[in-house]
């Protein structure tokens, strides 16, 4: 299927690794010119030249943190008027909601919520101007099964899905859409991280900690991020103009919910 998106523009924030990078790779292969973001400017650069290797497509590297005044100046001089914007970021850590104080949401909230707000009101005007716009939030499946231990997470991502529940409605006859992409377990450093912790907290061998989340999926493994970025380029094409304000489940039928 031809996506439609060449010679399109996209700015996707969080991608030197992870279901970022595979959004940018996937959105790339169909000939979009793609900005990435991430802290770490070594590696984001890295990033950069694997995917331009992979795909045939320029795609130029704006290192910075995006949850920060100066790092969204920096995504936004390298790709100002982006087609596509993929939102993006590390959650905040797990912990006991009793030992967080202001600090912590304010953070959590920042990276989360307030972030992709910003992004979007940037560069949604332009969008509307021009009758396209395709804008992701990548989120968590949390949204829809809270997880016990990560509160920072549940609430900020669900204040942004709030917000987004509105806006999508007003943009659409603009041909600018707005999704919320929701991924559970894929393979990725996050995820491998974790389990190796849980592991060692478990004195149990990382294999036998992995295989439990093969086994405590319906689909008896965890996602690849091929997958994800494969989805996120689907709803970034012309075909998907009339899908927008959902919560789009990637999760091999994880999280138990008929909505």
């Amino acid at each position: 299927m031809d996506l439609g998106l060449d010679g399109k523009t996209a700015l996707v924030c969080a991608a030197s690794k992870g279901l970022g990078r595979a959004c940018a790779e996937a959105l790339a292969r169909e000939g979009v010119r793609v900005t990435i973001t991430a802290r770490t400017a070594a590696d984001l650069e890295r990033a950069a030249a694997e995917i331009s290797a992979a795909t045939g497509q320029a795609v130029t590297p704006a290192p910075g943190d995006i949850a920060t005044e100066a790092g969204r100046a920096a995504a936004l001089a390298a790709c100002p008027e982006p087609d596509i914007l993929v939102n993006n970021a590390g959650g905040p850590p797990a912990g006991d909601f009793r030992e967080w104080g202001y600090g912590e949401w304010a953070a959590a909230c920042n990276a989360n919520m307030i972030t992709p707000i910003l992004l979007i009101k940037a560069v949604i005007d332009p969008m509307i101007g021009r009758r396209f716009g395709r804008i992701l939030n990548v989120t968590s499946y949390a949204v829809k099964k809270p997880l016990p231990g990560l509160g920072l997470s549940n609430g900020a991502r669900a204040g942004l899905t709030g917000f987004i529940a509105g806006l999508a409605r007003e943009t659409v006859k603009h041909n600018v859409t707005i999704n919320n992409v929701l991924p559970g377990p894929f393979d990725t450093g996050r995820l491998r991280s974790n389990v190796a912790a849980m592991a060692e907290r478990k004195a149990i061998p990382f294999d036998e900690e992995m295989q439990s989340r093969y086994d405590g999926n319906p689909s008896g493994r965890i996602g690849d991020p091929a997958e994800f970025g494969a989805m996120c380029a689907f709803l970034a094409s012309v075909h998907a103009g009339y899908v927008t304000g959902q919560n789009i489940v990637i999760d091999g039928g994880e999280a138990m919910s008929t909505l």
